[in-house]
């Protein structure tokens, strides 16, 4: 059975994510922004085996600890999709746009495509490529809880930003209208920032979706 826990990071409070395997308590952290004191606190309170980091995409308030979890575990690095190479290599300039303290750049294990799984423990997620506020942004599944973290793509009422270079927003409204709201109006999500919601309450009441 899936388990989790939402640890937000950084001055954006960004949903850090650890998801585990509760028969096994094999981990894998979701955008690991920043913050690694807390994030190693969780780890430990839980017992967990941390085993993978997994990224929805490279902007520094989901990315920014990355390379110190890669130091301290020595785990691989899984997603988020090649076109995000861009962001990455943006980080020097992401240091200083966003006001962070010095941030390592990271180099991927397995960049991740839709259709793609990751695994951990009995657990496995499903992929999906959803651009739009960057151009490589993956969301993650796990089909048996019904629960997605769905990192800048979603949130309660909005959805992600596209006035950063790359962003589009006819590309992301696609997105979640043929990756995400076909997973059902059940799905609760974990978004990059702020509180959780549904699919469905999403699809009917989000004025990004129902105007477009």
């Amino acid at each position: 059975m899936l388990q989790y826990q939402i640890i937000p990071v950084t001055p954006f409070q960004q949903n850090c994510t650890l998801f585990w395997c509760d028969e096994t308590k094999q981990a894998a952290v979701i955008d690991p922004g920043g913050d690694i004191d807390k994030i190693i606190q969780a780890v430990e309170e839980n017992n967990l085996t941390l085993c993978k980091i997994l990224l929805t995409h490279a902007h520094i308030d989901h990315a920014g600890a990355t390379q110190d979890i890669v130091d301290r575990f020595s785990i691989p690095i899984e997603g988020p999709h090649k076109e995000d190479q861009f962001w990455i290599d943006l980080i020097p300039e992401q240091i200083e746009l966003f006001g962070f303290s010095q941030v390592e750049k990271f180099s991927p294990d397995r960049w991740l495509d839709q259709g793609d799984r990751v695994q951990f423990g009995h657990i496995e997620l499903e992929v999906y490529f959803c651009p739009g506020h960057t151009p490589g942004h993956i969301v993650f599944f796990h089909r048996e809880s019904k629960l997605a973290q769905v990192g800048d793509v979603l949130f309660r009422g909005s959805v992600g930003r596209t006035d950063f270079p790359k962003g589009d927003q006819a590309t992301l409204i696609k997105s979640i209208k043929e990756n995400l709201l076909p997973l059902g109006d059940e799905v609760q999500f974990i978004p990059g920032h702020g509180p959780m919601g549904t699919f469905g309450e999403e699809r009917i009441s989000n004025p990004y979706l129902v105007l477009e």
